[in-house]
């Protein structure tokens, strides 16, 4: 698997989201300051759809990184992702 890279930029996360058709959203099932993730527009009935103000909110009072991938090894476009706590 190629490099992952980890952000706290606003700006490089929604641009990485963009770029592969995401959007922000968050796990219905938890609090309005639940457990983020990236909207691929894949069936996921769970995901609720949030403005990227919330989002950044969230991210931020859980003092999150963003992990992300850009590519995978054979040169693709990865969507890989993930939210981990700052250290």
């Amino acid at each position: 698997m190629s490099e992952a890279q980890t952000t706290t930029s606003h700006e490089e996360i929604r641009a990485w989201a963009e770029e592969r058709g995401g959007r922000p959203a968050r796990v219905e099932s938890t609090s309005p300051g639940g457990i983020l993730r990236i909207d691929f527009g894949e069936p996921e009935e769970n995901l609720v759809g949030i403005a990227w103000d919330e989002f950044f909110r969230i991210f931020e009072e859980n003092d999150l990184r963003f992990l992300y991938q850009e590519r995978t090894d054979d040169g693709s476009v990865s969507r890989f992702n993930k939210f981990v706590e700052r250290k």
